[in-house]
């Protein structure tokens, strides 16, 4: 929670710093943001499904969520520019410390056939992205109420780091106790 700040800046800056060689203690990675994206499905065919993923992203982040729209035109999909076909929450400070521990401590160990997460979706700056295919694996999510077409909903969660590449990344992230494939 709010003490995962206290733990980063006491325990996990000192030991990456020793870890890594970083001279200047500030100079050690930390958690910048945390942003969860979804595409929601038929959402130009039924407006009601933007109002219940957003419902249960507000329930997941605490955060209400921005609707995005279509950039460009495509035809194929019937789809128009301006159309609201997504949602974007982004996670700062105390929000971000909570999310972020219970999204380690409570969710992943949650998921069915759990190995760990994937130790190759780190971007040349250090941020990791990890993508989730439903929505009920977060506890504030209540089966019976969601509709049901809506549960295999995919998101996906960046955590954006100040690491500055993969390696540093990948080491602050497993201090934290990100559970990554072994």
């Amino acid at each position: 929670m709010a003490d995962l700040r206290k733990k980063i800046k006491e325990e996990i800056s000192p030991k990456l710093q020793k870890k890594l060689g970083i001279k200047n203690v500030m100079a050690t990675p930390n958690l910048s943001k945390i942003v969860i994206n979804s595409g929601v499905k038929n959402a130009i065919s039924d407006k009601k499904n933007i109002e219940i993923v957003a419902s249960a992203l507000t329930a997941i982040t605490g955060q209400k969520p921005k609707v995005t729209a279509a950039k460009k035109a495509i035809a194929t999909f019937k789809l128009r520019e301006g159309d609201k076909i997504g949602l974007v929450v982004t996670l700062r400070g105390k929000r971000m410390y909570d999310f972020f521990d219970k999204l380690v401590a409570i969710v992943l160990p949650r998921l069915r056939d759990f190995h760990g997460v994937k130790k190759n979706s780190f971007d040349d700056a250090g941020n990791y992205t990890l993508g989730l295919t439903e929505f009920n694996i977060f506890p504030e999510i209540d089966v019976g109420r969601m509709d049901a077409a809506l549960l295999g909903q995919g998101f996906e969660i960046s955590i954006v780091t100040t690491a500055g590449d993969k390696k540093t990344g990948h080491a602050f992230l497993s201090e934290l106790g990100v559970p990554f494939e072994k």
